[in-house]
């Protein structure tokens, strides 16, 4: 049974950092690209970032790009993600997700986590 288990949110004030991780269990992680989505409060979800397989190549909303740093840790089933000045826009609940295929930069989800809550005070 494929499960990922989302950790580290919690609340910040507008520039604080967060690292999130996500811990992997019942797949073989080193074959899965994975990535993190977000959904805020009556919006839909959106893509935040994603790592290719092995870490080697990274993506990531234009929104985020320069604040937040996406990585894997594959010896540790696990991916994380660095969130550095946090705005309040960035309030949501942020979802990792696991997908075979890497669709230029971006993934679908074939499995995703139940979500951690990240709430950015102004």
């Amino acid at each position: 049974q494929v499960q990922l288990v989302e950790s580290g949110g919690g609340l910040v004030q507008t520039g604080g950092s967060l690292r999130l991780s996500c811990a992997a269990s019942g797949l073989a992680f080193s074959s899965y690209a994975m990535g993190w989505f977000r959904q805020a409060p009556g919006k839909e979800r959106e893509f935040v970032a994603a790592i290719s397989w092995n870490g080697g190549t990274t993506n990531y909303a234009d929104s985020v790009k320069g604040r937040f740093t996406i990585s894997r840790d594959n010896a540790k089933n696990a991916v994380y993600l660095h969130m550095n000045s946090l705005k309040p826009e960035d309030t949501a609940v942020y979802y990792c997700a696991a997908d075979t295929r890497w669709y230029s930069g971006f993934i679908r989800g074939d499995y995703w986590g139940k979500g951690t809550l990240v709430t950015v005070s102004s």
